[in-house]
């Protein structure tokens, strides 16, 4: 009786998120090669040899430019930098931004919907402020899920003139400087 195949066990670099043996095609091969030598070796033997070979000449520079003064000042000062999160395929996910957009759209000719995008972000509970927005303006307000999946407020009707001040006056925590309006694709500031 034949034996059954085993699986491939695939070793991924924890820098990068791809398989050990692509790390020389990926983005940070520079970033990978200090994990690669530490836990694939035999994938870059090239790697190793060279790393042992400029080892010595890194002590020894590390060495000459450490001087008597910043020892006596208490070490080196390194400025800490800011983690960014990396997705698979080397790709930077990007922060999103404190900001309210309003757009306005509109459908057959006379109709209008206003969107309100990013209240949410600064603590706002998009619901009640559907209720408000409504209320406020005599129109129909509702929470829905935008094309990005994000939720967002749509409100029947052309509220672009009011809209900023309400939404200063209502919610305190939600700066002028942060609206945006869209205008002809281009986002602009409110104030």
């Amino acid at each position: 009786m034949a034996e059954k195949p085993q699986p491939v066990v695939v070793l991924y670099c924890k820098v990068c998120g791809l398989p050990a043996e692509y790390c020389e095609f990926g983005p940070e091969f520079d970033k990978c090669k200090p994990w690669l030598i530490q836990n694939a070796p035999d994938l870059y033997p090239d790697l190793l040899k060279a790393e042992n070979a400029t080892e010595a000449d890194k002590a020894a520079d590390q060495l000459q430019s450490t001087s008597i003064s910043s020892a006596a000042a208490g070490g080196s000062s390194e400025p800490k930098k800011e983690e960014v999160k990396r997705l698979p395929g080397g790709k930077i996910k990007k922060k999103e931004r404190q900001e309210v957009v309003i757009e306005k759209v509109v459908r057959n000719k006379r109709k209008c919907i206003t969107t309100v995008k990013g209240l949410d972000f600064f603590g706002v509970k998009l619901s009640d402020a559907s209720k408000k927005l409504g209320k406020k303006f005599a129109t129909g307000a509702s929470v829905v899920k935008g094309p990005t999946d994000k939720e967002q407020i749509d409100v029947q009707g052309d509220i672009s003139f009011d809209i900023v001040e309400f939404i200063t006056d209502t919610w305190p925590d939600v700066p002028e400087t942060a609206i945006f309006f869209i205008e002809d694709g281009k986002k602009v500031p409110a104030a």
